[in-house]
């Protein structure tokens, strides 16, 4: 069917203005239009208010895809996830997008399903997209492999004006233009096994965690330096590592409780979620808690409180962490350094879930 003219097309529905259109109004040209929608040139203050006027009255809105085309940046924040069901996730995110609204941005949520080379992909993606920062979130299998394709794309989204923020690992090397936030990971494992030594423990059971992540190195170290600095020698049978997922933490325990009555008095779990796996456990295996066995957490989640008994656990600044990730990469300028290291702090939550060993 031949395209009706362009005087026979529905009337009633009103024609979007173009920047063309804010000119006209302006009085100006679209190049000082287009320089003062994207402020990457200086305009006279009062040329900038006819523009803003004209762009008010005739309910202008810029096009970010072409912006996009044509180089300019496209006021995003992307956030990668190794998962949507993860509470530690989703409250790092929630940091995010508060954030990236207070400076004007959207935000973008995707997931990578714990999959490098998915993530990898996903960057180089949004690198294309012109966005001002990817931010990726959580703990990674270390390597030379992903050392190197970490710092390739932090260069990459560097030339293209954007940002890498690594979020809650550690940075992928020296010298590179990355933004890093970290909270004291290790810090707070080391804290949390000194408190259950100075309540008397001394045989603690670590349970949880892929050894090959960051972020369970970072706790293991942490809970063997503790153990060192009170005199205590290691026993490489209290450590339990191998799946971050509760159900493995909650098998293994079982196993081990019942081959015999518990060689620990104490446990620190990987997180929250295999501290209240350990709970289920202990109690179907006639154990108490505290009474018996202490038990403390890592993360500090909303259910912590609500478990019985109410778990001692690490508190992270979730939020804090994705807040910092975006006012850091989007004011990266302000900085003396290419590169930006940022370390939180942790601290414990007392609750029920410990208690002193009695016969010191």
């Amino acid at each position: 069917m031949p395209r009706r003219p362009e005087a026979d097309r529905d009337s009633t529905t009103p024609r979007a203005a173009t920047i063309r259109d804010v000119a006209s109004r302006a009085g100006v040209s679209v190049a000082t239009v287009s320089r003062v929608l994207t402020g990457n040139y200086p305009v006279a203050s009062a040329t900038r208010t006819k523009v803003l006027r004209a762009v008010r009255e005739l309910d202008y809105v810029v096009n970010a895809h072409a912006r996009a085309l044509a180089g300019n940046r496209s006021k995003m924040i992307a956030v990668l996830l190794s998962n949507l069901t993860s509470p530690f996730y989703n409250r790092v995110a929630s940091g995010v997008e508060q954030q990236a609204m207070a400076e004007d941005r959207l935000c973008m949520v995707s997931t990578t399903g714990g999959d490098p080379e998915r993530e990898v992909k996903l960057v180089e993606t949004l690198r294309e997209q012109n966005v001002d920062a990817v931010v990726l979130v959580g703990g990674v299998v270390d390597s030379p492999e992903y050392r190197d394709h970490m710092a390739r794309l932090a260069r990459l989204l560097d030339s293209a004006g954007s940002r890498l923020v690594i979020c809650g690992r550690p940075s992928p090397g020296e010298n590179l233009p990355v933004t890093v936030v970290e909270y004291d990971n290790a810090g707070g494992a080391f804290a949390a096994t000194s408190h259950l030594l100075s309540q008397g423990h001394r045989r603690i059971l670590f349970i949880g965690g892929d050894e090959a992540n960051t972020t369970t190195r970072d706790r293991l170290d942490g809970y063997r330096r503790a153990i060192q600095a009170y005199g205590i020698e290691a026993d490489p049978a209290l450590v339990i590592v191998g799946n971050q997922l509760p159900p493995f933490a909650y098998a293994e325990l079982k196993k081990r409780l019942a081959a015999g009555p518990p060689d620990f008095t104490a446990v620190f779990a990987w997180d929250d979620h295999i501290a209240a796996r350990t709970l289920v456990a202990l109690r179907e295996s006639g154990v108490s808690v505290p009474d018996q066995v202490s038990v403390i957490g890592y993360n500090d989640e909303q259910e912590a409180q609500d478990l019985y008994p109410a778990l001692t656990t690490v508190s992270i600044p979730h939020m804090e962490l994705g807040r910092e990730a975006v006012r850091l990469a989007l004011h990266r300028d302000e900085a003396a350094a290419p590169n930006q290291h940022v370390v939180l702090g942790t601290h414990i939550v007392m609750r029920d879930s410990v208690r002193p060993l009695i016969n010191r």
